[in-house]
């Protein structure tokens, strides 16, 4: 799946037009390597994504082409958030 509707369908940012600005912008990293909207992520892939004053790093656990807001919430593992 694509980067930018990954991060859409998980909810980690709100508009896929969002995502694809944000990752575009070199502010997403996945693996430790900088990453476009159209970067392929899988299942077991790491996201560090920076958020204006804090850096999330979350871990893949599943793949959903569509998901409903409460289940969005098991696409991914919260590794670590600091601030800048």
């Amino acid at each position: 799946m694509r980067l930018d509707k990954f991060l859409k369908v998980s909810r980690l940012i709100k508009r896929r037009s969002v995502a694809k600005e944000v990752a575009d912008s070199g502010r997403i990293k996945v693996n430790d390597r900088p990453a476009k909207s159209a970067t392929k992520v899988a299942t077991g892939d790491q996201i560090e994504i920076e958020y204006g004053q804090k850096i999330v790093t979350v871990k893949i656990n599943e793949i959903k082409e569509t998901t409903r807001k409460d289940e969005a919430e098991d696409m991914f593992t919260i590794i670590s958030e600091k601030s800048k």
